[in-house]
């Protein structure tokens, strides 16, 4: 029941940090001057990564003929410069084996952007890995390091997981900015396909979903003529699409329209990890709900429950509007601490829609035949998602697919 604790592995990565160096290599026996320089790393860790599915500190000290080595990788700069310097005013001699990602050859592509309608990102390098979310198509992505055909990368909203290569396209700084600021187009529809012609006949391009990005080339007839990411070209049905500036623009994220959206994925099947229309988890449903709305929610229900204000704690379901979003799972005692495990948005006529299983509508109604007696006795809470929120993306306000006025 999903994604409140995700086993991120943000950093499987980190694994193969970690056991890069030969314990037989090290001296087991730790020092006083490996307690004081392990103390220093957890303070520097505690102080950048409050969560480390969304930021990479991976970090050790150990000692090697007779010398103390720190060797890690991140991708804070701060974080990096911090323990620098900590060490240093500590008057700790050490080997600096930091390294500040990205490093080698990806510093010439630190960039990449989805080419596929959606892309699979999982918590391991590996196609058996876990599944830890998606992107859609277009979605701008930070590459930090690679294994093999693997990439490290991270989402716009600052999840940390491993993609293959086949889902995306390695950009420059430049070339990444010579994409943004092209006009783009969003597919809108829930599902859906482009043609190498423009005609429905043709032959198939691609499969698309809601959410993905394309570039604008031109337009015929009842079509749109589209450029991957990739550099591949296709057309799109305009009834499917629409051009992102003005799509961006008449966005309003309404109770009528959130409660919209979410009906229109009524019955798709749960997927752990799943962000898209070909499946969702039960955050992954809630921030698809809102990213069609144009608002970018954190990736997991236990990171969704500290954005927006808060309504509810009493299950005085009266105070909800639709579009609140509920969350679930178990509360604090005094030996152990919340965990918010379940993610579902109100709907109204003491209703709400969730993924668990599929996409469905549970009743909050204790005399209803459907009752959710489940979910009803581990709720905690209801958050109400504002705009403003420090914690979300407006893409109204946003440059994350390029400046708008440059896309008219």
């Amino acid at each position: 029941m999903k994604r409140s604790i995700h086993k991120i592995l943000y950093v499987a990565a980190f694994g193969l940090l970690l056991t890069s160096c030969d314990k037989n290599e090290k001296d087991e026996t730790k020092t006083e001057e490996n307690t004081e320089a392990d103390a220093v790393i957890l303070e520097v860790k505690n102080e950048f990564v409050p969560d480390k599915r969304v930021a990479l500190f991976e970090v050790e000290s150990y000692k090697k003929d007779g010398k103390l080595i720190v060797k890690g990788d991140s991708n804070l700069p701060d974080a990096v410069n911090s323990l620098r310097s900590k060490l240093s005013s500590q008057n700790i001699e050490f080997i600096d084996s930091l390294q500040l990602l990205p490093e080698g050859e990806l510093k010439n592509t630190p960039k990449a952007v989805v080419k596929i309608s959606v892309a699979n990102i999982r918590s391991n390098p590996a196609h058996s890995a876990e599944l830890a979310t998606q992107a859609t198509m277009g979605t701008p992505l930070n590459v930090l390091k690679h294994e093999g055909d693997w990439y490290l990368v991270q989402t716009p909203d600052k999840y940390l997981a491993w993609v293959d290569q086949g889902g995306i396209q390695l950009m420059s700084n430049s070339d990444m900015q010579a994409w943004l600021n092209t006009p783009k187009l969003i597919f809108t529809n829930t599902f859906g396909a482009s043609y190498s012609e423009a005609s429905e006949k043709a032959q198939v391009v691609s499969d698309l979903v809601a959410g993905d990005v394309v570039e604008m080339v031109n337009e015929k007839g009842s079509f749109y003529e589209v450029k991957y990411p990739s550099g591949t070209t296709a057309f799109i049905k305009k009834d499917e699409a629409k051009l992102y500036s003005e799509w961006v623009k008449s966005l309003n994220p309404s109770e009528e329209n959130l409660v919209s959206t979410s009906k229109s994925l009524m019955g798709l099947p749960y997927l752990w990890g799943g962000t898209s229309s070909k499946g969702v988890d039960c955050s992954g449903f809630t921030k698809t709900i809102y990213f069609m709305n144009g608002i970018v929610l954190p990736r997991d229900a236990s990171q969704q429950v500290h954005a927006g204000q808060l309504v509810d704690t009493t299950r005085n379901f009266e105070k909800l509007i639709p579009g609140d979003l509920l969350f679930f799972g178990r509360k604090a005692t005094d030996s152990t601490s919340e965990k918010v495990v379940h993610v579902g948005m109100w709907i109204g006529n003491k209703q709400f829609i969730h993924s668990l299983g599929n996409v469905h509508i549970s009743t909050t109604d204790t005399a209803a035949v459907d009752f959710d007696e489940y979910n009803y006795n581990r709720y905690l809470r209801t958050k109400r998602i504002l705009p403003d929120s420090d914690k979300v993306i407006r893409l109204s306000e946003s440059d994350l697919y390029g400046k708008i006025e440059a896309q008219k």
